[in-house]
């Protein structure tokens, strides 16, 4: 037995069709394939989970139950792993206290700092903390924001109050509060708000000395729409129901608090200062600047401290997120700038012989940015760890000691190891990802497509100050296919959001499209009551029949096929159904057959498999949608959350595709995120589609393929953050050429 590597003896998690592996250790290997080959399934649904599996097997059943849970993987044999750290695209928690300083540690360092050198001197580091009551601003308990009424929303200015002027729930004419206004002499209930003066629209709403230098009698406990409203919704403590929320929903919005101003701590932090700056303007600083204040510290009792804090900012703006500020709340990072984050954070780590689980480190980087993150990589491996991959750039598998190719195809036809060795032998191997390789060297620079399409109207965005954008207008020309461009921070993703914030647009993106373990390619995509339908007329039974979430569903697991049974502070098991073997649908359902299938036999097949057993008008369009952006692969009764981030923005384009023809205007974040070489031309394929049927297609991306087959370009920059926010370049692609900027270089290859 290999000592040196994570072998693997008859894996066959998902469709790992019996994989013998060997995977040696303290090395860079990159796995590649198909999407849909097979990879994850080998790296994270075999590999990291048996390690995370064995190593939460080590604390106790209480510690268990919150550590993160795993599923063992089918394998017959499996050895040499070691502790496991999982690198994935997920965002980071929605926890409002988490910012880009305290899940880097980063605040740590900076607190300290200021414990020890600030002026006047505060007290020890959690004085400087917003999630310690000793640190924390007392009136919004460290958020920094407070939900405060969004005023310009309550009012209808174009109609009076007897047309329902107040917006507000139960202020309307015949509600219980329309009388507190109405009816009490004060105010003209039949002219519209827009011919009232200042003052009176102020009485209306402030009460208080508004309504007393209105000059009119007002009730002694005449309440301001305001305050009644923030009274009622805002200052309850009672448990508010649904009615209440989706209120507060429409009428608020999260201020800065008017106490710390957005800084979050108590007023002695907030007025400590070292040289001059107080710990809160430091941390809206970009890092690069902060980088650069640390840096000119030279007081020896605290050089460890600084040391430290620059090591960790160093490797931020390594990197490529030295435009990010400690203060950015984590909930805003986008899923390749949470994954980057994740990175740092493991670099300061003295632990060896981990093994970190890497999955596509370059999304979202542009790909002047991507040697740094290749960097970071052989750091983690040159530290004494092994670095498994899951990738498609080639300039990653360029850098690997390994590369391991899954497949040959998708589903099914994946799950096997096709290729083993270095990048060079890869290039020459008969697999798809050696052929594609091949291609791609062939093209070399390739010049951009000269084919490009002359637009029909255009969208304009005028005047964007989102974010970084320096008063940025752009026209996109309508009924053409647009790219988005520029390095990791330079304004391409605020461009897209002030994009759909003035122009009607539809959103494509990488977010999760299950809501529930229930949902499924079809029944997303609404394919599912045509199938239910079939099988109901071919049958003579009600559609319901054929329902797992209605009158079809097993009777012992209610439609779910498993059992699970609560164990308390143990770890919930979950069983397949006995009595239906997890197959979802009642002893009845099963014996209605369609083509020899039964209503769960046809969860089980592909969605290419299905296409030819179906010729339903209502099914076989929408099964042709899915295969069309390369889902063949996946099985109709597969569960969403099972599926990438790739696959999820896939699925939502098949939806759409699926969809009516009116033209529409679609915005899509990376969709080559998850893709192999060969599938980015399928994608194409798709794109094209939309732009022939009239819609209009804008796509924020990085892959230079896709970018050349643009019809319109739009390059951000120079730089990320304030050093961004600027149209670079409008044009065709063919046009940008020669340019001393980064999408201009990379393109000319």
């Amino acid at each position: 037995m290999n000592q040196r590597a994570i072998t693997l003896r008859r894996a066959r998690t998902n469709n790992l069709a019996d994989v013998d592996l060997d995977v040696p250790r303290n090395q860079l290997v990159v796995f590649v394939g198909r999407s849909g080959s097979g990879k994850s399934s080998l790296v994270f649904d075999t590999i990291a989970a048996e390690a995370g599996f064995q190593l939460n097997e080590t604390f106790p059943p209480f510690a268990r139950n919150r550590l993160p849970k795993w599923t063992r993987p089918e394998v017959d044999h499996i050895d040499g792993l070691t502790p496991v750290i999982v690198i994935d695209q997920r965002r980071i928690g929605g926890n409002a206290r988490s910012t880009v300083g305290t899940v880097t540690d980063a605040w740590t360092y900076l607190r300290l700092l200021f414990s020890r050198l600030s002026e006047p001197y505060v007290g020890e580091s959690n004085r400087f903390s917003f999630n310690d009551p000793s640190g924390m601003c007392p009136a919004c308990s460290g958020l920094g924001e407070v939900v405060v009424s969004a005023v310009d929303r309550f009012l209808d200015l174009d109609k009076s109050l007897n047309q329902g002027a107040i917006r507000l729930p139960g202020f309307g004419p015949g509600k219980y509060w329309y009388s507190q206004y109405a009816d009490i002499g004060a105010f003209d209930i039949d002219t519209p708000l827009r011919e009232w003066s200042k003052g009176e629209r102020e009485a209306l709403l402030y009460g208080g000395r508004a309504a007393a230098e209105l000059g009119r009698k007002l009730p002694k406990d005449y309440e301001g729409v305001v305050e009644r409203f923030e009274r009622i919704y805002l200052h309850t403590a009672d448990n508010l129901s649904e009615r209440k929320q989706e209120a507060i929903q429409r009428f608020t919005q999260s201020g800065a608090c008017p106490e710390c101003d957005g800084d979050r701590l108590a007023k002695d932090a907030r007025t400590a200062t070292v040289d001059g700056w107080t710990i809160g303007e430091l941390a809206r600083w970009e890092i690069t600047e902060l980088l650069e204040f640390v840096r000119g510290i030279d007081v020896p009792a605290v050089a460890p401290v600084v040391a430290a804090l620059t090591e960790r900012l160093e490797a931020m703006v390594t990197i490529g997120l030295g435009y990010l500020a400690l203060a950015r709340a984590t909930t805003s990072l986008s899923g390749g700038e949470s994954q980057r984050i994740k990175t740092v954070k493991q670099l300061g780590s003295s632990l060896t012989e981990l093994t970190y689980v890497v999955d596509e480190p370059t999304v979202g980087l542009h790909p002047t940015d991507v040697e740094s993150m290749i960097a970071l990589l052989e750091q983690l491996r040159d530290s004494g760890n092994s670095v498994l991959v899951v990738e498609h750039d080639p300039a990653v598998m360029r850098h690997a000691d390994q590369i391991i190719e899954v497949g040959p195809e998708a589903g099914a036809a994946g799950g096997r190891v096709v290729f083993q060795g270095p990048y060079d032998e890869l290039r020459a191997a008969e697999t798809p990802t050696g052929r594609a390789l091949r291609r791609a060297d062939e093209r070399g620079g390739l010049l951009v497509d000269e084919r490009a399409r002359s637009g029909v109207g255009e969208l304009v965005v005028a005047n964007a100050v989102r974010n970084n954008l320096r008063d940025v207008t752009v026209r996109i020309p309508a009924g053409v296919m647009t790219v988005l461009t520029g390095v990791a921070g330079s304004g391409k993703s605020s461009l897209a959001a002030e994009l759909v914030a003035q122009c009607p647009a539809v959103v494509i993106d990488q977010k999760a499209v299950g809501t529930s373990r229930r949902s499924t390619p079809v029944t997303y995509t609404g394919i599912a009551p045509a199938i239910r339908k079939l099988f109901a007329q071919r049958n003579g039974v009600p559609v319901a029949t054929f329902s797992a979430n209605s009158a079809g569903a097993c009777p012992e697991c209610r439609g779910l096929g498993v059992l699970r049974t609560d164990l308390a502070f143990m770890e919930g098991q979950e069983v397949v159904c006995p009595a239906c073997g997890g197959r979802r649908f009642s002893p009845e359902s099963l014996t209605y057959l369609v083509n020899g299938y039964s209503i769960a036999d046809v969860g089980e097949l592909t969605i290419d498999q299905a296409i030819t057993e179906f010729s339903d008008a209502g099914i076989a369009r929408g099964l042709r949608q899915l295969a069309a952006v390369g889902l063949g692969y996946l099985r109709l009764g597969q569960s969403l959350d099972t599926l990438s981030g790739g696959e999820c923005q896939r699925v939502k384009i098949a939806k759409e595709l699926s969809a009516a023809d009116d033209s529409t205007t679609y915005v899509l974040d990376e969709p080559t995120t998850g893709l192999h070489l060969d599938d980015v031309e399928t994608l194409l394929g798709v794109l094209d589609r939309l732009v022939e049927h009239g819609h209009s297609v804008v796509v924020v991306e990085h892959n230079l393929e896709v970018i050349r087959r643009a019809d319109w370009l739009i390059d951000l920059g120079p730089g990320p953050g304030r050093h961004g926010g600027t149209v670079l370049f409008e044009g065709r692609p063919g046009d940008y050429s020669g340019r001393e900027t980064p999408t201009s270089r990379a393109l000319a290859g």
